[in-house]
């Protein structure tokens, strides 16, 4: 039995560069993940995670696009060391989410 995803596109575009130089890069590409990545955005945007709410959702979506490459990825030799730790990791940050108050 195949495991279902949920489908996701990402538009990612330059508004301003630090150098000076004009911005116009684009880059746009499609990605599954297992989790409502949306609805997990709503259960953590208001949370008091970080002192900036919006690096609450820049976490979050970094997080879901390394894990479920990695996960895809178990048994890469580049992820040996790190899949326990993560393991423990992401226990660790589910159990602040769900104590985490709403800023």
């Amino acid at each position: 039995m195949t495991k279902r995803n949920n489908s996701y596109k990402i538009q990612l575009e330059e508004l301003t560069l630090k150098d000076g130089s004009s911005p116009g890069g684009k880059l746009e590409f499609g990605f599954q993940n297992h989790d409502n990545i949306l609805d997990l955005v709503d259960l953590i945007k208001d949370k008091a995670l970080f002192q900036d709410k919006n690096e609450n959702i820049e976490f979050l979506i970094g997080l879901k696009l390394f894990s479920e490459v990695m996960l895809r990825n178990k048994n890469n030799p580049m992820f040996e060391e790190m899949l326990p730790e993560f393991g423990k990791f992401m226990k660790k940050f589910k159990s602040q989410v769900k104590t985490a108050e709403t800023a």
